[in-house]
């Protein structure tokens, strides 16, 4: 697994990423920077005011847990399903619950809220 930050194509920390009205409650939204193959995907979740942000890439295939672009395969509350082969994780925390990846979680992206604008945090 390759750290974020260290992706040729990951935005700089303080980076707006979108409006929070461009994220709905209990949503994903899928965010690329670069072109192609080697561009870098980012996961935003959102639950109240809380937006967490994630790799999009399942630690097991290394492949986006969606298959088609912004469509996630979303179960209860807070629980994404990887489209390739069905770990689910915690969108809360991005730990894997189910799955051949028990035991692994999603990379973090720290984001922070302000205001109405979302945010690629420093730490």
């Amino acid at each position: 697994m390759m750290y974020w930050r260290a992706h040729r194509h990951a935005p700089a920390p303080g980076s707006l990423l979108c409006r929070v009205d461009a994220l709905p409650q209990g949503a994903c939204k899928e965010l690329r920077f670069g072109e192609g193959d080697a561009s870098f995907s980012l996961l935003l979740y959102r639950r109240g005011t809380e937006i967490r942000g994630y790799v999009n890439n399942c630690p097991h295939f290394g492949l986006p847990l969606n298959a088609r672009a912004n469509e996630f395969l979303l179960y209860g509350e807070g629980l994404i399903m990887c489209a390739h082969h069905s770990a689910v994780f915690r969108l809360v925390d991005g730990q894997c619950v189910a799955g051949l990846t028990s035991g692994e979680r999603l990379e973090p992206v720290p984001v922070r809220l302000v205001g109405t604008e979302i945010f690629l945090a420093d730490a």
